[in-house]
């Protein structure tokens, strides 16, 4: 066996344990032959999908016990009974089997590659996977997929994980109007809250993380500007980690602002998203801070400060006093907080992304067949009824199209104050309080959906915006529910102390216990978020 590299093993002690050794997706999922795949019962080497981890699984499978193919054959099975429910996979990789296939030849010689070898993953559909179509959600890039792998799918393939297939996505990442409808695209159509189905996952990573919360691959890639990991995270009960800033590339990842953009892994546990952050990661994990695994005693003594949210509701509120309270019980220091400067952080974001969508989204289009520019594609949208199906407007496109360019003096001083204040905002409070990371509501209970209304009107970004600013790692991990809908916990650090904040994530996780299997009931009572 090849010996693994640093940044897995430094993943593997924060995860605490090493293991041993629409229309559009049904037929493409048709085209690989799924309904055909034998039925697989990975109970008899007492696997269920919905709590099995990434260790244990290779463990299994350096035994002997189980194979990739076995495992991959159980997913893809899992897709075509689930998936119509809750819409989250736009499409399956015809290749799946063989890439199975041939981590189960590494596996038996003992070559294997490290721990995400054979295991399933999804990935966003705005991230370059070669054969795969890549669309951001949009019928402007329907038309053939990318020529190579974005440098992360690349990553991924090199550890030896199984690309699956591609998840749906609010279209180009919720940054096209002012009204948009999360998880909602003109490619995939509507991806539903795989808890209460006519409720919404929040985006834009929406796909990915209903196909985690649903049990259809072990773990899933999102990409975040600003929430777009930890509110779908929150949303759907699962793990959501927006890495800081440069740690993966966005080197063939559909852009929105090349100052705030990053790709991240989505899982039921920590444990998962640790090892798959090891394998996205461009940097050896060591730098990102002294990982130390959660073993009992972990919180003792452990500085959380709380910024509680009101607007997002007192249901939400009362889900962090419960997990403040549960906190405190294993030794921790809960200490409330309020960051300071978001209202001016909230003047400067949108004006600051708007010109850095023009530039960044031109530079991509440039590389792909389809519109060539941010023009053409504003004339695309125009000229198709189909892009217009849930809502109409592009008024993020055309507020963009008109925006200073990226050169110009006056964005230039806004977005250097607006990183100023994002990471003051984070590390003054940090260290007026002495803390170990900042913890805050990742979302409110999930609304209806509505394609006619839209989202409901909740800053939902607030939580996640002085992170996604200061280029400052988060992390979201089930907390509790309202009524049968899932609220996340968010937890952010200081810039590039990714390990540390996974390690204490991992013991927030056990001592919250709040992570559950979705029910896929068709609706829930009465709410406020109605």
């Amino acid at each position: 066996m090849r010996k693994w590299s640093s940044a897995t093993l430094i993943a593997a002690l924060v995860a605490g344990s090493v293991g041993a050794g629409a229309p559009v997706p049904r037929a493409e999922a048709a085209a690989l032959g799924v309904a055909d795949l034998p039925s697989t019962d990975l109970s008899r080497w007492g696997v269920d999908l919905d709590t099995v981890t990434i260790p244990e699984l290779q463990r299994l499978m350096s035994d002997g016990s189980l194979t990739s193919s076995a495992l991959t054959t159980a997913y893809l099975r899992r897709i075509k009974a689930i998936d119509p429910k809750v819409n989250a996979v736009l499409r399956t990789d015809p290749t799946a089997l063989r890439q199975a296939a041939a981590s189960d030849a590494r596996h038996r010689r003992g070559d294997t590659r490290g721990p995400l070898d054979g295991i399933p993953v999804l990935i966003k559909d705005n991230i370059n996977t070669r054969g795969l179509l890549t669309t951001a959600g949009s019928l402007a890039l329907a038309g053939s997929p990318p020529d190579s792998d974005a440098a992360l799918v690349t990553r991924l393939r090199t550890a030896g994980a199984v690309i699956l297939g591609k998840t749906n996505m609010s279209e180009w990442a919720d940054f096209r109007a002012d009204d948009t409808t999360s998880g909602w695209s003109a490619v995939g159509g509507q991806t539903n809250n795989p808890h209460v189905l006519d409720r919404n996952p929040c985006g834009s990573s929406s796909g990915s993380a209903v196909a985690v919360a649903a049990s259809l691959a072990q773990v899933a890639i999102g990409t975040e500007t600003d929430g777009s990991i930890v509110c779908p995270a929150g949303m759907t009960g699962v793990v959501g980690h927006k890495p800081s800033l440069g740690l993966v590339s966005q080197d063939g990842v559909i852009p929105i602002s090349a100052e705030q953009d990053t790709a991240g892994p989505m899982a039921r546990n920590v444990t998962d998203t640790a090892l798959t952050l090891s394998a996205l990661s461009d940097r050896d994990s060591s730098r990102t801070g002294d990982p130390v695994g959660p073993h009992p005693g972990f919180l003792r003594g452990k500085r959380i400060g709380l910024w509680r949210l009101p607007p997002l509701g007192p249901e939400t509120d009362a889900v962090m006093t419960r997990s403040a309270k549960k906190l405190r019980a294993a030794g921790a220091e809960i200490v409330e907080v309020t960051l300071p400067y978001q209202k001016r952080i909230d003047e400067l974001e949108y004006p600051a992304l708007l010109s850095e969508f023009h530039r960044d989204i031109d530079a991509y289009l440039a590389t792909r067949n389809g519109p060539r520019d941010l023009a053409e594609l504003i004339a695309f949208n125009r000229s198709h009824p189909a892009e217009r199906t849930c809502f109409a407007g592009q008024e993020a496109f055309e507020q963009a199209l008109a925006a200073p360019p990226t050169t110009d003096p006056e964005y230039r001083a806004g977005r250097a104050e607006l990183k100023k204040l994002a990471r003051r905002s984070i590390d003054e409070t940090m260290a007026v309080h002495r803390l170990d990371a900042i913890a805050s509501p990742a979302n409110p209970p999930a609304w209806t959906t509505d394609c006619a209304r839209g989202d409901v009107d909740f800053d939902l970004a607030a939580s996640s915006t002085p992170a996604a600013v200061a280029g400052y790692p988060s992390l979201s991990v089930p907390a509790g529910f309202v009524n049968e809908l899932p609220v996340g916990l968010t937890l952010m650090g200081g810039g590039h102390q990714d390990a540390r904040l996974l390690s204490l994530g991992a013991a927030v996780e056990d001592r919250l216990h709040a992570w559950r299997a979705p029910r896929y009931l068709p609706s829930v009572g009465p709410s406020d978020l109605r």
